[in-house]
C-alpha cells in the first residue's frame, strides 16, 4: 500500500513516535506499533452492508447475523492488508531503518519510515515486496477455494482472493503515491542517476493515476456497460483525491530536496573568534571586528570550546552595560546537537538543525578544533536563493 516516509534514519533499538489523533495501537509487528485508524470503524461498516446481500445468498436465514459475518470479512481483509505493510516494514529493517509505526485506515495502510533510501535497489526492494505480498496472499487464497467447502468459509476464501488481486496489481501502478510509483521512482533513478528526477517522472504518474480513477465509473458505464452507482463515483472521487495530494506533495518535497546539496556547511560557516567565557563583552566584540569575525565561541583554557555567543542575545545588550559583562552572560552553553561536524551538508545538515533548533551551530573538524560557526539565518537564505 501507499507509504509515506519521515525523516532520521539508522537508529537501533525501539522508536516512539507521538500517535496521531484518531488512532488507536493495537499491538506491535516487525518492530513497529500498529495502529487503526478511527475510519477503519466507517469502512469495515461499509463492507459489512455491502457483503451482507451475498452472505444471505450463501447462508439463508442468517437475520442480522450476516452483517457480523461482514464485519468478520472486513477484518480478514485488514488481516491481510496489515501483512501487506508488514512486508515493507521487515525489507526496510532488512536496509538499517526505522519502522515507528503501521497505520491501517479507510484507504488500506500506510508504513511509515524514518528515512530515504540511499540506493535504489533499496527503494524497489521495499516498494515492491507489498505488492507481491498481496499476489501472494491471492494465490494462496486460490488455492485453497477449490478445497474448501461451500458456504461462508468459501465465500471468504473468495473474497480474500479478489482482494489481495486487486490489491497487489493496483499497487503495481507506476504512479506515486502507490508502491508501483516507488518502483517506478526507482528505475528512473537508476538510470539517470538522479533520485529527485525518479520522483517527479512518479509522481506524474500518480497524477495520471488519479485522473483515471476519477474517470473510472464513467468508463464503467459506456464501455463496459456496467451501470455506476452513487458509491462508485464517490469512491472514485476519494481515492482520485487521495492520489492526486500524494503524488502533488511528493513532487513538492523532492524539488525541496534538490536544493539540498547547495547547502554546505563550511561555505556558510562565519570565521570564529575564540575568547575566555569571562573576557568582558566589549572586548569581545571590539576582537571580533578586529578579526572581521562574524561569531564568538567561548574556550577553557585548554581551548575547548563551551558555548556560543547568541548574536540576539549580543545586540540586545546596550553597549554602556557590555565592558562590564563577561562574554558568557550572552553565550549559549554547547548542549548535545549544537555542535556540528564541519564536513556536514545537504540533508544531514537540515536534519540536525530540525532535531536540535537553535539560532547558531558550531562547526568542528575532525580533530575537535574550531572552524567556525553556522547561523541558521545563514542556512535559511541559501535555501532560498539556490535553483
Amino acid at each position: 500500500m501507499p507509504d509515506q516516509d519521515s525523516k532520521s534514519r539508522h537508529a537501533e533499538g525501539p522508536v516512539r513516535h507521538p500517535r496521531p489523533p484518531g488512532t488507536f495501537r493495537i499491538g506491535t509487528l516487525a518492530g513497529a506499533d500498529v495502529l487503526i485508524s478511527s475510519s477503519w470503524f466507517i469502512v469495515a461498516a461499509l463492507i459489512a452492508f455491502l457483503v451482507a446481500p451475498r452472505v444471505d445468498e450463501v447462508e439463508p436465514g442468517l437475520g442480522g447475523w450476516k452483517y457480523l459475518a461482514g464485519v468478520a470479512f472486513a477484518v480478514l481483509l485488514y488481516l491481510s492488508v496489515l501483512l501487506h505493510e508488514a512486508s515493507h516494514a521487515f525489507m526496510a529493517r532488512h536496509y538499517g531503518f526505522r519502522v515507528p509505526t503501521i497505520t491501517l485506515h479507510f484507504l488500506g495502510g500506510m508504513t511509515a519510515i524514518d528515512g530515504e533510501a540511499r540506493k535504489p535497489r533499496e527503494e524497489f526492494m521495499i516498494a515492491v515486496v507489498g505488492p507481491l505480498t498481496s499476489l501472494a496472499v491471492a494465490a494462496g487464497a486460490l488455492g485453497l477455494w477449490f478445497i474448501t467447502p461451500d458456504g461462508l468459509l468459501k465465500l471468504a476464501v473468495e473474497g480474500l482472493f479478489g482482494a489481495n488481486l486487486v490489491v497487489g496489481v493496483l499497487n503495481l501502478l507506476p504512479g506515486l503515491p502507490l508502491d508501483g510509483g516507488r518502483v517506478l521512482k526507482a528505475a528512473v533513478w537508476g538510470t539517470t542517476g538522479n533520485m529527485h528526477r525518479g520522483t517527479i517522472v512518479a509522481g506524474w504518474g500518480g497524477r495520471i493515476a488519479a485522473i483515471l480513477a476519477l474517470c473510472w465509473p464513467i468508463f464503467q458505464e459506456v464501455v463496459l456497460d456496467i451501470r455506476s452507482t452513487m458509491l462508485d463515483y464517490v469512491l472514485a472521487v476519494v481515492i482520485a483525491a487521495f492520489l492526486w495530494s500524494g503524488a502533488t506533495a511528493a513532487m513538492g518535497a523532492a524539488r525541496i530536496r534538490s536544493k539540498l546539496p547547495h547547502l554546505v556547511g563550511r561555505e556558510l560557516a562565519r570565521r570564529t573568534l575564540a575568547v575566555p567565557d569571562d573576557l568582558p563583552l566589549a572586548e569581545a566584540v571590539r576582537r571580533a571586528q578586529e578579526a572581521e569575525a562574524g561569531g564568538i565561541v567561548t574556550v577553557t583554557s585548554e581551548g575547548l570550546p563551551t558555548g556560543i555567543v547568541n548574536e540576539q542575545a549580543l545586540l540586545a545588550t546596550p553597549e554602556d552595560r557590555r565592558p562590564w559583562l563577561p562574554v558568557s552572560s550572552v553565550s549559549r552553553a554547547l548542549e548535545e546537537g549544537l555542535t556540528l561536524p564541519a564536513t556536514i551538508y545537504g540533508e544531514d545538515l537540515v536534519l540536525a538543525i530540525s532535531r536540535r533548533p537553535a539560532a547558531e551551530y558550531l562547526l568542528v573538524e575532525e580533530d575537535g578544533s574550531v572552524f567556525g560557526i553556522l547561523a541558521t539565518d545563514d542556512v535559511d537564505k541559501a535555501f532560498r536563493a539556490a535553483h
